[in-house]
């Protein structure tokens, strides 16, 4: 039977790798781990850690294409970070005017969580512990 351990990493294309960086290391307050730009694929590649742990890789390429994510399209639909208290994580991004969505409860744990979008409109949720 194959065994997974856990998810390694999430990898993340930007269209614009400066404002993604600081949106993703400042607004979101990831460490950074590794930064490397590899010119053979004029691109930037940078590790971030998330809790501590190694999970978001950030890259670069020139032109990527966009990709649909409203409504609803196939593939990926977001991803979601725990958070401890919600009203402080909203308040830590909205302070940079983020746009937040309202609250919502999910039906089936009663758990509190929301919805905002990275620079390139990536859906991404804060779920409350």
């Amino acid at each position: 039977m194959l065994k997974i351990n856990r998810v390694h990493h999430i990898a993340i294309i930007c269209s614009d790798y400066t404002v993604s960086k600081h949106f993703y290391t400042v607004v979101l307050g990831f460490k950074i781990l590794a930064e490397v730009y590899r010119a053979e694929r004029k691109s930037y590649k940078l590790d971030l850690e998330v809790g501590n742990q190694y999970q978001i890789e950030l890259f670069s390429f020139p032109d990527p294409t966009k990709r649909p994510s409203r409504p609803e399209a196939a593939g990926l639909r977001h991803i979601a970070f725990e958070v401890d208290n919600i009203d402080e994580a909203i308040a830590a991004i909205t302070a940079y005017n983020v746009v937040v969505e309202p609250i919502r409860i999910d039906e089936f744990t009663g758990k509190r969580f929301t919805f905002f979008a990275d620079p390139d409109g990536l859906p991404i949720e804060f779920y409350e512990r």
